[in-house]
């Protein structure tokens, strides 16, 4: 109730058990990091959702999105969230309850039993192609001439649908990005990966050296705080360290 849901955990489990007697594959999402949650009631949840569960879980920290009602509660010191060192042991606890039943992290959110791993995540994070449609989706695509276009859809889906049926289409923003922005974003979504990125494969996507999108100095910084480190197979990741402040890493790391 407190996250706005309107169904409560009953009717979330009785839909996980139709879907699990319907579909070979499942998934389903958690927001962990709630105000007042401790670390043994965040355990004990996410051993009855691991339980439940198939062969991967989103687990999600609450975060506060600017422009939210939540946002202006939060301002005004109506609830508190978990932060600093509580916020990284429930995210290690995350990590250890999912590792007891077989799941694996593969992504800050995501964990999954080998081969198991979301494909459609994956296309994202490894910053292939998508096609956005529904409201507010967004979607990136690469042109014959090979520009690749962002584009995002209506917000709203009563504006959406409006535009669809007047328009045959509700995108609302597009614009071809640039080389740099490009291997920008390839970077900020591949760190997440526990894989880490191909430089080769951002040199091709964006058309630019791989040594022109980082900052090189920071980069070795970085690994010498252990919070950046190369796999043996050539891929940049960010060590367990390293995926804890992966959102303060990121500014610095970027060009």
């Amino acid at each position: 109730a407190f996250l706005g849901r309107k169904h409560d955990a009953a009717e979330a489990i009785t839909a996980l058990e139709h879907a699990r007697a319907t579909f070979p594959r499942v998934s389903f999402d958690l927001i962990y990091a709630r105000p007042g949650q401790a670390e043994a009631a965040w355990r004990a949840e996410l051993r009855q959702a691991l339980s439940l569960a198939a062969d991967h879980l989103s687990l999600y920290q609450l975060t506060i999105e600017p422009g939210t009602q939540f946002a202006t509660l939060f301002g005004r010191g109506v609830f508190t969230l978990p932060e600093g060192d509580e916020a990284a042991r429930l995210y290690t606890a995350t990590a250890e309850e999912a590792a007891r039943f077989g799941l694996l992290p593969y992504e800050i959110s995501n964990y999954a039993q080998p081969g198991a791993e979301s494909r459609h995540n994956l296309a994202y994070w490894r910053y292939g192609d998508y096609l956005g449609i529904g409201a507010g989706a967004h979607q990136r695509l690469t042109q014959p001439d090979g520009t690749l276009l962002a584009a995002r859809r209506h917000r709203a889906p009563e504006e959406w649908l409006a535009r669809v049926q007047r328009d045959g289409h509700a995108v609302v923003e597009e614009e071809a990005l640039s080389p740099r922005d490009r291997a920008r974003e390839a970077l900020l979504m591949g760190l997440r990966l526990h894989e880490g990125v191909d430089p080769a494969r951002i040199a091709r996507r964006s058309g630019l050296p791989f040594e022109s999108c980082v900052d090189m100095a920071a980069l070795a910084h970085l690994e010498a705080e252990n919070l950046l480190a190369w796999r043996p197979n050539g891929h940049l990741a960010a060590t367990p360290d390293g995926l804890l402040r992966l959102d303060a890493l990121l500014p610095l790391l970027v060009n």
